[in-house]
């Protein structure tokens, strides 16, 4: 009897361990001290399984020229939030309270943050007029998303134009 509890329990931390999306604040910490110990700064993207612009960013920036760049520069983090309906398991516990935390509340996905390994925000995806850039497309929205860039990273002009390339949304 004693022994099947134990494996009922081992069973149910295992299953928890495997399903259940690691807390937004324990992901946030472990970005914030990795980027205090490489001296980088923390690129938090809050995304949501159904967000084709959040597929659009986040393939951005995974493409074999730009990858290299982002990571020499962040340490990016992406915390699932409004997740919809058997996917909801997917979300990041407190990932929307986070979010909140830096009024994106209303600003839509993807939704993303630069912040400095103290966690002070640096820049976020706001343009001028307060509306989010998102996966910034439009040659105004990637010149406000590259400006964001170049105020916090190391960035230099030739990967910085590498960048906005890509993002600009190639009219067809």
């Amino acid at each position: 009897m004693k022994c099947n509890k134990i494996i009922l329990i081992v069973g149910l931390l295992l299953f928890q361990l495997n399903f259940a999306q690691e807390k937004a604040e324990v992901v946030l910490n472990k970005a914030l001290t990795e980027a205090k110990a490489q001296n980088k700064n923390v690129l938090l993207v809050f995304h949501a399984s159904w967000c084709k612009w959040c597929k659009m960013m986040e393939k951005n920036m995974n493409l074999p020229e730009t990858k290299p760049l982002f990571d020499k520069n962040f340490v990016t983090a992406y915390l699932d939030v409004q997740e919809r309906g058997e996917k909801k398991s997917l979300e990041n516990p407190g990932g929307q309270e986070i979010m909140n935390k830096y009024k994106g509340e209303n600003a839509g996905l993807p939704f993303w943050l630069v912040l400095d390994p103290k966690g002070k925000v640096l820049a976020d995806s706001f343009d001028e007029k307060g509306d989010n850039l998102g996966s910034p497309a439009t040659p105004e929205e990637v010149n406000s998303f590259i400006a964001k860039l170049e105020k916090s990273s190391k960035l230099n002009k030739e990967e910085l134009q590498t960048i906005q390339s890509v993002f600009v949304k190639k009219v067809q």
